[in-house]
């Protein structure tokens, strides 16, 4: 007896993708180079608009195309930004619906903090030094107002990992704050902890000016490995 093995339509708007990606590898197109208009896709084509913009809008999803209003679309830039923040909602998904992928998550941002905060005491220049200490400077100065002494926070594990001169590095540093910070904000916020989340992080710049990779990767684990505990002990007081 034979089982079925039906054949699965496709979209409309998928065969326009599938087209368009050709136009863009065949024609050797680069980025901020045009792409034909709705109206010459849908004459090439033979299809309706709808198809044309879901197709369009699946390519800027994936930031393969750059969509502006009133302008033809264009082969977008290539950026790591746009590539991680677009991972922003599926991320969003799995956080709030899987403990054990945020404890994953948790970890894979203390190896690869670590590694950054090891990086930077190899790579670092009096610029970068003073760069971190003025971030420092303005998150002290921030520490009652709980979105700005966030935000400052990002600053600082970001600019460590700008040091390393990788962009792909600065993109997840960025992106794994971020994800932590909008979804489990509990993780890397606690009201109360301001003066410590400041020593630390004065400890682990002073570790990287001062160029010990051992030093500045232990005492970021011990800061990160330390929020992932206290952050959750609601009767923790911090005597200053």
């Amino acid at each position: 007896m034979s089982t079925k093995n039906p054949i699965s339509r496709v979209k409309l708007s998928d065969q326009v993708q599938r087209r368009l990606l050709s136009i863009i590898e065949t024609e050797g197109l680069e980025p901020g180079d045009v792409l034909p208009s709705e109206r010459e896709l849908m004459e090439r084509y033979a299809v309706g608009r709808p198809a044309i913009r879901e197709a369009m809008q699946n390519l800027q999803r994936m930031g393969l195309v750059e969509i502006k209003h009133g302008e033809r679309p264009r082969v977008a830039e290539p950026s790591f930004d746009r590539m991680v923040g677009q991972m922003s909602e599926s991320m969003r998904h799995i956080l709030v619906h899987s403990s054990t992928s945020l404890s994953h998550l948790k970890e894979a941002r203390a190896t690869f903090e670590m590694e950054m905060a090891r990086i930077a005491s190899r790579k670092q220049t009096p610029k970068d030094i003073a760069d971190l200490k003025d971030i420092l400077k303005k998150q002290e100065s921030v520490r009652l107002l709980s979105p700005a002494f966030l935000e400052w926070d990002g600053r600082f594990h970001h600019r460590i990992a700008v040091i390393s001169g990788n962009p792909i590095f600065s993109s997840l540093s960025r992106a794994l704050f971020d994800w932590l910070a909008q979804f489990h904000f509990d993780l890397v916020r606690k009201p109360g902890l301001e003066q410590l989340t400041l020593s630390e992080h004065w400890q682990i710049l002073e570790a990287i000016e001062r160029g010990d990779a051992d030093d500045a990767a232990r005492f970021m684990s011990e800061h990160l490995n330390r929020a992932n505990s206290l952050y959750h002990q609601d009767n923790y007081s911090l005597r200053k």
